[in-house]
């Protein structure tokens, strides 16, 4: 397929230069369901993108939206603040229901404003605000939000340069084989919280992805998980999971961080949490910790209650019986078998892959490589992007909703896009 970029007139005139998405994929596109989207000329891409882990269901996807559509006929509510509406309550039974109780989780549930940096943001304020501490520890190529506060326990460089001020109260710490392996787990980070002259100021909580989606697809091993939060019990400190990525099934369960066997302190959840694509965030935290005084951390887009109806649907759908897990995991083997093939024919450009489920990365040596990758399977029909510190990483992330067949035609077409950049 060879696709003929648009003339983006009034996006290149009028919208501000931030744009990025846009820069890679230079189509417009007008219609999506399933894992494929059509741009307005008719051209179709697989889509291995997934809004950035916001449509794990897939886009439009038809019990959703079904769902979505008799809740608006009906004059449902769209705007709820933190007032109670069926909506909401539907929403927090199936998640208990779907969720919480299965796994024995004791959670309460929070609303915070709409969007994955907030979720954050209120995490790390009642870190702050139950500990009565200031410092709170991230890791290494960690990615947690563009507000402020997320920034600070961001390790990208350049999403940091543009808080324009300085980032305080952070500390970055080495994630799991940062140091391929040389230096024992935790021994840094155990030493500065034992030195009264290190200079650290004893953590109120760690912050934590158990696979640094932005960060290059770094998975965090169960062990090194575990030991984490070892070290976050015995030094009184809060452990945080930011699940926002890889939470609601990516990584195959649920949450990401059942398979290593912990329970953290507090959990956020965005993107595919309400299953649509509609602006939704969750932050979780065990009952001890709620000592929130009422609107001590509020917004006006809260009450998203279409995303809580959406959400209900895809836990009662997809959800209730354990089949997503499963699915998620064998689809994930399919991929894995096709990155081992991809590596093995281009061992000379030092391609090498890792993953969980149905999140993974190709990180070539040629730092370069993987743009360039990236721009060919667009050609070709297919949207992925690039992640880690210097876009060294072909990063995929399909629909979980994605048949063998298509993902075969995605894995397909990327193996084809590297071939061709050779």
């Amino acid at each position: 397929m060879t696709i003929t970029p648009p003339a983006l007139s009034v996006f290149e005139t009028l919208e501000s230069e931030v744009r990025s998405y846009c820069r890679g994929w230079p189509a417009v596109f007008d219609r999506a369901q399933g894992a494929r989207l059509t741009d307005e000329d008719g051209h179709s891409y697989l889509d291995f993108f997934a809004g950035a882990g916001s449509l794990n269901y897939g886009h439009n996807n038809p019990v959703l939206k079904r769902a979505l559509i008799d809740y608006i006929e009906r004059d449902g509510i769209t705007h709820g603040l933190d007032m109670a509406t069926t909506a909401k309550r539907t929403f927090l039974e199936s998640f208990q229901n779907n969720v919480l109780r299965p796994r024995d989780l004791p959670y309460k549930v929070m609303f915070p404003g709409p969007t994955g940096t907030n979720a954050v943001e209120a995490a790390l304020k009642l870190a702050r605000k139950v500990k009565g501490r200031e410092s709170i520890v991230s890791f290494t190529n960690a990615f947690h939000g563009m507000s402020l506060g997320s920034l600070a326990v961001t390790g990208n460089a350049f999403k940091r340069a543009g808080a324009g001020i300085p980032l305080v109260h952070g500390t970055p710490m080495p994630f799991d084989n940062y140091l391929d392996g040389r230096v024992p787990d935790f021994l840094w980070f155990e030493r500065l919280l034992e030195d009264q002259g290190s200079g650290l100021n004893k953590p109120a909580a760690v912050i934590v992805e158990t696979v640094q989606g932005e960060g290059g697809i770094n998975v965090a091993r169960p062990e090194w998980l575990r030991a984490l939060a070892d070290l976050c019990h015995r030094r009184d400190m809060l452990l945080i999971v930011d699940d926002i990525q890889m939470g609601c099934g990516r990584t195959g369960s649920f949450f990401s961080f059942e398979e290593a066997g912990i329970v953290p302190d507090i959990v956020t959840l965005s993107k595919s949490i309400s299953g649509y694509g509609l602006p939704m965030s969750l932050c979780l935290f065990n009952p001890e910790l709620d000592i929130w005084g009422p609107g001590e951390h509020n917004g006006t887009f809260r009450g998203n209650n279409p995303a809580f109806v959406t959400a209900a649907a895809a836990l009662d759908a997809y959800w209730a019986d354990g089949q997503m897990e499963k699915q998620t995991l064998a689809r994930g083997e399919q991929v894995e078998q096709a990155l081992l093939s991809i590596c093995d024919e281009h061992t000379a450009l030092g391609a090498r892959y890792r993953g969980r489920g149905l999140v993974w990365g190709v990180e070539f040596t040629d730092e370069a490589r993987a743009a360039a990758i990236c721009a060919r399977a667009f050609e070709l029909g297919l949207l992925v992007e690039t992640s880690g510190p210097r876009s060294e990483v072909v990063k995929l992330l399909p629909p979980l909703i994605a048949t063998p067949d298509e993902l075969d035609e995605g894995l397909r077409t990327l193996a084809r896009a590297v071939r061709d950049t050779v």
